[in-house]
């Protein structure tokens, strides 16, 4: 990366000296005078390029202003800069040139000498200069840090409490962040904590597209009476036994969502396993919550399955088999566990289902539940192919997954005609899915005042030199961390962290990355917002009228997470490090 970065800085210099040189063979008026061109980068402590971060050149103390529009200077996305100034006759060689940077939330740099070079004249005689700089920003905690960290504690416990629906504590919270940073924040740097440009970017839309797509295939599908068909299938494949079909519902789940993702999986099964417990008289809870907790099992297995390890498969480069080669076996453990851990959890519940008379159940579930739409069923389930097949080859496209999800969708609808005013009113869950752009905006908020990479740099310091240590603090603070917030964001994060330990380390086999693989997609099951599957199946339950609580959830789902990572830390210390 580093070198990638004086790459461009060279770049950026080039370009303007061109420019600058050009004017020899096309003689311009130009103000005479000294040209200095200074470009550089402003890093954090892992080598990543801050933005927006606003740098000031000095010479004899006094501020510099640009020669060009931009009267001032600031990094872009990559963390670079640029700026041309004219400067008196004779002012160089020889003139002490400094630079500074500052952003809230960040420790500012003070001014710090810089070398400058001569390279050359232009047409007028004008001599010109050039400096580069790379400079390093730390963090500092400010009232925005404690403010940011608050609001997200806060978010949590009125989720937790059900003081209020979790999409209003969500967007309450995103609010407090952007009003504190335009009330506080204006005139407190102190106390600015997220740009609206930065909240807005902060939402994941490929997340929110993907929902909205798979949504309407689903809301179409419903229509062909094909779920009620499968719920027919499941239970007569069960034969009546209430513990064998939980055990049938978890694995189908799994095996989706390894395939698929975890959040289609469940939206494909959702409406299977409620008219299942509805015609067995069973609490539909009871078979969901393990549902998707497999799905997370499930997704944990393959590239594509969750969308932590898509961060990770794209930045660390890894191929979809290498995920299968190093993380199916423990999840296929992990899941046989899961679907003995909830058959006995549930089976005080199980018991009370209804079941008398099997065959004549079958066979009247046979004659009710029947696919009412031949033709609308070819037509959805070739459409789910088509948005599948996208889904395998989408990393060989580069096609991000909600493409994907929207082309199918969108497609199904021109040629089934079914009515998009209707799919959009009935079938979009709109509080789930503004509950994750608010939910994105929150944690964004976190991450911009330091707390999130705050944790990140603990592990690192903790386990730096040490294999054994890394995984484990890599695997148990990912599990414990994207239980309580969102694992999209926290793996972002902590790519870079573990980049640089498998750097420093050689680490062969990749463990590392597969510790964070296991540690993000497992702790998401920890409770009902740390995986984006758990939220669709709340929001759908609830909307059926099936109320799941913060509490209720992580009492049943938090101790089988810990079990499931306590076996995934067995299987990397024992399988997965360097012999």
């Amino acid at each position: 990366m580093q070198k990638m970065m004086k790459l461009s800085t060279i770049a950026l210099l080039g370009v303007f000296l061109g420019v600058t040189l050009a004017a020899a063979e096309v003689p311009a008026p130009a103000k005479p005078g000294d040209r200095l061109a200074v470009a550089g980068a402003i890093k954090n402590l892992q080598g990543r390029g801050v933005k927006e971060v606003a740098v000031e050149v000095l010479v004899n103390g006094r501020h510099l202003r640009t020669a060009g529009p931009e009267e001032e200077i600031t990094t872009g996305k990559s963390g670079s800069f640029l700026g041309e100034f004219v400067l008196p006759p004779g002012t160089l060689p020889g003139t002490k040139v400094e630079i500074k940077a500052a952003k809230p939330s960040w420790r500012p740099i003070s001014p710090t000498e810089i070398k400058v070079i001569e390279a050359g004249h232009d047409a007028q005689g004008n001599k010109l200069f050039q400096a580069t700089q790379t400079l390093t920003l730390y963090r500092t905690i400010t009232p925005g840090f404690w403010i940011a960290s608050l609001v997200l504690l806060l978010v949590y416990v009125i989720i937790a409490a059900e003081w209020m629906h979790r999409t209003l504590a969500a967007l309450l919270g995103a609010a407090l962040i952007l009003f504190i940073s335009y009330t506080l924040g204006t005139f407190d740097k102190g106390y600015f904590i997220l740009s609206f440009e930065d909240a807005i970017g902060a939402i994941d839309m490929n997340v929110i597209f993907l929902l909205m797509g798979m949504m309407i295939i689903v809301g179409v599908l419903k229509k062909t009476g094909l779920f009620q068909w499968l719920a027919f299938k499941s239970y007569a494949l069960a034969r009546g036994n209430i513990f064998v079909l939980s055990g049938i519902l978890m694995m189908v789940t799994a095996i989706a969502s390894a395939f698929l993702d975890n959040v289609t999986a469940m939206l494909l099964m959702i409406p299977v396993t409620i008219e299942i417990a509805v015609t067995l008289k069973v609490n539909p809870i009871t078979f969901l919550i393990p549902e998707v907790f497999a799905s997370n099992v499930g997704g944990t297995a393959t590239l594509i399955g969750d969308p932590p390890n898509i961060l990770i498969g794209s930045f660390a480069k890894l191929t979809f088999l290498q995920f299968v080669e190093h993380l199916a076996v423990i999840c296929l453990i992990c899941l046989v566990v899961t679907v003995i851990y909830y058959v006995y959890w549930y089976k005080k519940d199980y018991l009370k289902a209804e079941v008398q008379d099997v065959e004549r159940t079958i066979s009247y579930l046979r004659q009710e539940y029947r696919i009412t739409n031949k033709k609308l069923t070819i037509m959805s389930l070739g459409m789910l192919g088509f948005t599948i097949f996208l889904f395998v080859v989408h990393g060989v496209l580069h096609m991000e997954p909600s493409i994907a999800a929207l082309t199918g969708a969108m497609f199904l609808l021109v040629i089934s005609r079914v009515d998009i005013v209707e799919m959009l009113e009935h079938e979009v869950e709109w509080p789930t899915l503004i509950f994750f752009i608010a939910l994105f905006m929150v944690i964004a908020g976190a991450e911009e005042t330091g707390l999130i990479q705050m944790i990140a740099e603990w592990v690192l310091d903790v386990s730096r030199g040490n294999l054994t240590v890394a995984v484990v603090m890599i695997l148990w603070v990912a599990a414990i961390a994207s239980a309580f917030v969102d694992n999209i964001p926290f793996t972002a994060t902590m790519l870079p962290i573990v980049a640089f330990l498998n750097q420093s380390m050689e680490v062969p086999n990749d463990v590392l990355w597969w510790s964070l693989a296991l540690g993000a997609c497992l702790g998401g099951n920890g409770t009902m917002i740390g995986a984006s599957a758990n939220v669709v199946t709340v929001g759908l339950a609830e909307k059926a009228g099936y109320h799941i609580s913060f509490i209720h959830y992580m009492k049943v789902c938090f101790a089988p997470m810990l079990i499931t990572v306590v076996l995934a830390m067995f299987y990397l210390l024992g399988f997965e490090m360097p012999k």
